[in-house]
């Protein structure tokens, strides 16, 4: 079974740690870090550096790709052209395309999530919408045939445990749960914007809006757009 979990500079180191704490456990399993070269890759703390082991190109027909998300470069990676054509290129022969937090606003640039529902980072939610998904804010785990979506950083770790459940029985997972001890309870109940007082929530979204500001997104959006109203074009030739 190849694991392929994409890394870009900025991204969420949690997004794609838990699930590959879940995934090393599978028998067998060629578990990889991907992106356009082998090397250091700079998360979004600007301290935390993980390292892409393999590139795009040495990985053609990976079984499970998952794409994490990120404050402030989701919209650099959703522009990004090379890992769209193959995130393109790679779903049509994957057993399961994954996503955690904003990693589906990726998914949804290369038109792979349109007509699915799907969830994201509650403050992306809306988003999503733009490119034909189906928001789905109140689940943290979405399936739809081989595309599975979760929300914001943690929920990955859920996810990753259901896919396992899922292709190794219940038991594996189970297992691989009691290892990494993935008994949470949180101290407080605000992990979610239905749960938090309004403060918390107002003073989160100042929080995350001033995080995702990133001087870049003035060339990425309009390119993004761009893309998606000449994928909407082709998909429509094809009908």
């Amino acid at each position: 079974m190849q694991v392929a979990i994409v890394v870009y500079p900025g991204m969420t180191a949690l997004d794609a740690i838990g699930p590959y704490e879940v995934f090393r456990f599978i028998p067998n399993c060629d578990l990889r870090f991907v992106y356009h070269q082998t090397g250091p890759v700079v998360t979004d703390s600007r301290v935390l550096i993980l390292g892409a082991t393999h590139s795009f190109e040495e990985t053609p027909e990976p079984d499970i790709i998952l794409v994490p998300g990120s404050e402030a470069n989701t919209v650099t990676a959703m522009a990004d052209s090379d890992l769209i054509k193959w995130l393109r290129r790679v779903h049509q022969t994957t057993r399961l395309t994954l996503s955690v937090c904003t990693g589906s606003m990726i998914l949804a640039a290369a038109g792979i999530l349109q007509g699915h529902p799907a969830t994201t980072h509650w403050i992306a939610q809306k988003r999503l919408a733009a490119f034909g998904v189906q928001p789905q804010p109140d689940k943290r785990v979405v399936s739809s045939g081989k595309i599975k979506t979760a929300a914001g950083v943690s929920a990955g770790i859920d996810l990753s445990l259901q896919v396992v459940s899922e292709l190794y029985g219940r038991q594996m997972a189970e297992k691989i749960q009691l290892i990494i001890e993935y008994d949470p309870k949180p101290p407080f109940q605000s992990g979610h914007p239905n749960k938090a007082s309004k403060e918390v929530l107002t003073n989160a979204e100042t929080e995350m809006k001033k995080r995702s500001y990133n001087s870049r997104n003035f060339i990425s959006v309009p390119k993004i757009y761009w893309n998606s109203i000449i994928n909407k074009v082709r998909m429509g030739k094809e009908d």
